[in-house]
């Protein structure tokens, strides 16, 4: 991963917010501003993705299958990520309240899920990601340019769900193209 750091943004994929929201003052000055994103390390930046996007929410005690991708989604979605997955568990007959929060309802419903769908369930999941990306495309124009490229390939929030599922659930260009054609 490289580091950037666009007017103090991010740094090894850590934002200003993050930092703020932790109170990562890297400078000891008092204030966490752009110089703390700056002085992060590459291997405080795994602590934190690994300690608040993965064990905090408890995404460890999902099945093995699906952590890889609700661990992503999380960086990038927060806790729609794991309602996502709650309505998905419940979609297939698995009941749990879509709270945002992995506690033991969803952690039974996941384990069940994957019980009775052990090679379909991460791919359930990375569908329904990649469709919740275009329904937020859908929604608002101003994230479409996440959803689709100018030339109108497929963008990064529909490739990054597609990196989670089997090459055959993947959308054709064509059919991308179909999904996206309203957008114009």
């Amino acid at each position: 991963m490289t580091p950037m750091i666009p007017g103090g943004a991010t740094k090894y994929g850590v934002t200003i917010h993050t930092m703020r929201s932790l109170g990562l003052d890297l400078t000891g000055n008092g204030v966490v501003d752009r110089d703390d994103v700056k002085e992060i390390t590459r291997e405080r930046a795994v602590e934190i993705y690994v300690e608040h996007y993965f064990i905090r929410p408890g995404i460890s005690q999902l099945p093995e299958a699906l952590q890889a991708s609700v661990f992503d989604m999380m960086v990038n979605a927060g806790s729609n990520a794991v309602k996502l997955l709650q309505r998905l568990l419940t979609d297939m007959g698995f009941a749990c309240v879509p709270d945002g929060a992995i506690g033991p309802q969803t952690i039974t419903a996941a384990q069940r899920a994957y019980e009775a769908a052990p090679t379909h369930l991460a791919d359930a999941y990375a569908i329904a990601r990649r469709n919740y990306y275009y329904r937020l495309a859908d929604a608002r124009a101003a994230s479409r340019k996440y959803a689709q490229r100018r030339n109108g390939d497929k963008g990064g929030w529909i490739l990054r769900a597609e990196e989670f599922m089997s090459p055959k659930y993947h959308l054709k260009e064509a059919q991308h193209c179909a999904r996206v054609a309203a957008w114009v």
